[in-house]
Parts: structure tokens; C-alpha cells; sequence
């Protein structure tokens, strides 16, 4: 079995990283989205929630291919005793922009460093989601902006109202006036 694993901290999934599942998903038996936490980064989510965001957005779909072939898990450690764990044959990941590739060049060298038969896949976005992150729709949602276009559908709401500031800065007042 030709296992796959996606891994990131999906912190919230975006419809970028749905692009990357169904693509993903016809190059592999099984494909195990695994979520993993980011140490520099301060999560808005549980890894919990992350996880049923996930496997929401995957059920939403309606397509048996996803439903049968996808796995949602967590993991904590390093990604490449995971990969070793499940039997994965390589990773793949999403690139945005150019910019992307260094780091995650860097990332695999340093994986291949700890696991010699570590491989990855690099997966190019479509170019009208080169602009969509977690990071952006974290933003967006703070402040109360439209993130429909940015998340699947189903988690949304869910999103959008676990993020919009629970109240809003005070009035700046400039000159007294």
C-alpha cells in the first residue's frame, strides 16, 4: 500500500490545503493528513479542533474517494519518526509562491538527514490560492472580514466565530478630537 502523509498545522485548514488533499489523494492508496504542532507558532485551535475541522471539510465533500482514502490524525514528535511509524512513503507538501521552496528544501534535507529513505513530493498551488494562508484567514476573522472564500464551506462559521474579536478597540482618538 502506497501510503502518503500531508503533514502541517493546518491552523485553520484553508481551501488551499483542500486543494492539496484531492490532488494528493490520486497519487497515493491512502493519504493520512497529519496534524502536527508548529513550536513557532502560538495555535489558534486545538490540535482537537484542527482534526474534526479536517475530517469536516473531507465528509463535506461527499466524495467516496476521500471519504475511503483519507485519514485525519495527530501526531506529536518528529515528522519523520511518523512517516517511519505508518509506513509512508514520502510527504508532500504545498508550495504558495517561489519563496516556499528554501524552507521547504531545508525541511527535507533535514528530514533526509534523520531518515535516509525520506521523500518528498512538492505540490505547486493553483495560482488563485497562492494568496490564501491560515495566517491570512486568522487575520480576516479577527476583525470580522469575509473568510467563505478562503475555508471549506463547512467549517466556516465555526471558524469565523471562534476568531472575530469577542470586542472591538476602542475608538482612536487623534488631536484631542
Amino acid at each position: 500500500m502506497n501510503i502518503l502523509v500531508y503533514p502541517g498545522s493546518f491552523d485553520p485548514i484553508t481551501i488551499g490545503h483542500m486543494d492539496i488533499i484531492r490532488r494528493a489523494v490520486k497519487l497515493c492508496d491512502q493519504l493520512i493528513v497529519a496534524v502536527l504542532p508548529n513550536s513557532n507558532k502560538k495555535a489558534a485551535f486545538s490540535v482537537k479542533e484542527r482534526v474534526e475541522l479536517i475530517q469536516a471539510s473531507i465528509d463535506a465533500e461527499k466524495d467516496f474517494t476521500l471519504a475511503e482514502r483519507v485519514k485525519v490524525d495527530a501526531y506529536h514528535g518528529l515528522l519523520v519518526d511518523y512517516c517511519r511509524n505508518v509506513g509512508a512513503m514520502a510527504t508532500v507538501r504545498g508550495i504558495r509562491r517561489e519563496s516556499d521552496f528554501p524552507y521547504e528544501a531545508e525541511q527535507v534535507a533535514a528530514n533526509r538527514l534523520l531518515y535516509r529513505e525520506y521523500e518528498a513530493i512538492l505540490l505547486p498551488c493553483r495560482p488563485d490560492l497562492a494568496f490564501t494562508s491560515s495566517t491570512i484567514v486568522r487575520e480576516v476573522a479577527k476583525y470580522g472580514g469575509d473568510i467563505s472564500g478562503m475555508v471549506p464551506q463547512v467549517c466556516c462559521d465555526y471558524i469565523f466565530k471562534r476568531l472575530q474579536l469577542k470586542k472591538q478597540p476602542a475608538e482612536v482618538k487623534i488631536n484631542g478630537g
